[in-house]
């Protein structure tokens, strides 16, 4: 159906009740918001010289009656005629191309295989989505709201909930949302859990954990007790060839190592009672099931697996707090942050918001077994698609420690790695570079990769293996 409403008038009391004045000299008059109507989008068009696209929008809702109180242009204080200018307007109702009708049935056309900011559930980004501009009746956006009001403590409190469902944590833990991501904690986890002149023990199994060691440095006597560098991070040690230190305060890890694809498969314990286990686990933070009663502080950035860029989560046991370093900014003091329920200053509401909303529809999955058991499925499929290539792609890591999360690969004609990727990339799989420090092809293949992007990839590993025998 087609539907044109023009007007044509230069009455300055018609276009003032309209809420439109368009000045052909300064001001400009700025658009404070503007609505189109819901049913259709609106194609415009004017009888004079171009006008910001926003005006025009603002000017078609007021035509057809569908503004809001809001959908106005600011006024000259004293506007007079000579600043008004024939005004004609074409709303037409136009059917939905077919790309804007996959976009909104969710199809954007891509497999995002991005290490990180990576793929979100779709199912929670339509519903962010719908509850963006007015948050469940609140008349405000999560973006809006105060950190303080019972709207968004009703959303953290829930995020904070579902999380220690999923992860089974006991109340002997603090679920703490910070700021600065992963690598800020690579300070935290010193300056709250020792003193300068204490020892702790760092096993370094890709570039991650080397940055959490040399971090510490500053702020503690770290041992560097295994090192998988000479071997170019393919492998994790075996727990009995770990030599801890007797008087360490804590061994550190990295659950999963995002740019080699090295996963740890089970967990080593501290040799001693004094010690406690610290984990990052940004790259597969519930990804699977994991006994945190085992581990005196999990951290892991939210950008991989639960939520955008932004938020931190730390998850730290109730009795390892309240004895910072002296020189602990606050922003980082564990003890103030749990005291304060992770609002001692503004935190990252909208990420925080997100966050609730993907561990919610983890828990509609079934939890983070049934989580773990789709995640192993899809790398199975990809690495057996690898392995099975006769030697024409390559994944360098260890079979027994391969990562769930980012599989990296090369292909045994180095020249053809780029055509790779850019062919990839027409066909709608995109992010498939390797981390700029080891090159090559990375897929990182989160929980909200669905099973269909990983079978598209490897119908493309086929194909172009084929096409370059």
């Amino acid at each position: 159906m087609r539907t044109e409403m023009t007007t044509n008038t230069s009455n300055s009391s018609a276009l003032f009740g309209a809420g439109l004045f368009f000045s052909t000299s300064p001001p400009l008059y700025k658009l404070h918001r503007w609505h189109f109507p819901p049913c259709s989008p609106l194609a415009l068009s004017s009888s004079f010289p171009p006008v910001p696209t926003m005006a025009a929008a603002a000017a078609a809702a007021a035509v057809t009656g569908t503004g809001s109180p809001h959908s106005r242009l600011l006024q000259s204080p004293s506007p007079s005629r000579r600043h008004l200018v024939r005004l004609s307007i074409s709303c037409t109702a136009v059917t939905p191309s077919p790309l804007a009708a996959s976009v909104a049935a969710g199809d954007r056309g891509v497999y995002n295989f991005a290490a990180g900011p990576a793929t979100l559930p779709e199912s929670v980004l339509l519903k962010a989505q719908s509850e963006l501009y007015n948050y469940r009746g609140s008349g405000m956006s999560i973006m809006e709201m105060s950190h303080r009001g019972k709207e968004f403590d009703a959303v953290i409190k829930k995020a904070e909930s579902d999380l220690r469902t999923l992860l089974s944590i006991s109340d002997d833990f603090a679920v703490l949302f910070f700021q600065g991501g992963a690598t800020t904690q690579f300070a935290a986890v010193p300056l709250n859990l020792c003193k300068l002149e204490d020892h702790t023990d760092y096993i370094v199994t890709g570039s991650w954990s080397d940055k959490a060691f040399k971090e510490a440095q500053k702020f503690c006597k770290p041992s560097l007790i295994w090192s998988g560098k000479a071997e170019k991070y393919t492998k994790i040690p075996s727990f009995d060839e770990i030599q801890q230190n007797p008087d360490a305060k804590y061994l550190h890890i990295c659950g999963n190592e995002t740019i080699h694809g090295v996963e740890f498969k089970d967990y080593p314990e501290t040799k001693n009672q004094t010690s406690i286990l610290v984990a990052d686990m940004s790259s597969n933070f519930c990804s699977k099931p994991v006994d945190v009663s085992k581990f005196g502080v999990i951290y892991a950035g939210a950008q991989k697996n639960v939520g955008p860029s932004g938020v931190t989560i730390v998850i730290v046991r109730r009795d390892l707090m309240g004895d910072a370093q002296p020189i602990t900014p606050v922003m980082l003091d564990y003890k103030t942050q749990s005291d304060h329920a992770s609002l001692y200053n503004t935190p990252p509401c909208y990420g925080i918001y997100f966050c609730g909303l993907v561990f919610e529809d983890l828990l509609d999955q079934g939890g983070l077994e049934a989580v773990e058991r789709k995640n192993a499925k899809k790398a199975g499929i990809l690495y057996d698609a690898i392995d099975g290539s006769g030697g024409f792609y390559v994944c360098p890591v260890e079979k027994s420690v391969r990562s769930l999360m980012n599989v990296p690969f090369t292909l045994q004609k180095s020249e053809l790695e780029k055509k790779f990727i850019e062919e990839a990339a027409k066909e709608g799989m995109v992010q498939l570079k390797g981390h700029r420090s080891v090159g090559g092809v990375r897929a990182s293949i989160y929980n909200a990769m669905p099973l269909a992007g990983v079978e598209k990839l490897v119908a493309f590993l086929k194909d172009f293996q084929a096409r370059h025998p």
